[in-house]
């Protein structure tokens, strides 16, 4: 499983360049704050909603601390995604919310 820390992903996005980011939180959580952009699908709804994803594309996978998008990164490489699980989580996160 590939990984980026919180920093990484933080200095790629300042650069302008643009990340599918997927948070993998549940609704409550993400409703304190989320990373411009990200998409959320709750983990455990995850394998319904994979559908909704393109296996083209790259996606980074966020939750709180890095265990649950770890969960999520090797699920979806397990049916052929292509993903980056961001090591640490929102609690890593020091850049801007929504």
């Amino acid at each position: 499983m590939k990984e980026m820390t919180a920093k990484e992903v933080e200095a790629i996005l300042n650069e302008g360049i643009v990340l599918d980011l997927i948070d993998v939180r549940e609704v409550d959580e993400v409703a304190e704050g989320t990373i411009s952009g990200a998409i959320n699908i709750p983990l455990g709804l995850l394998e319904f909603r994979m559908h909704e994803l393109d296996k083209a594309k790259e996606y980074t996978m966020v939750c709180r601390s890095g265990g649950r998008s770890g969960r999520a990164s090797q699920f979806l490489e397990s049916r052929g995604f292509n993903v980056i699980n961001m090591t640490g989580g929102m609690l890593a996160w020091e850049g801007k919310v929504e």
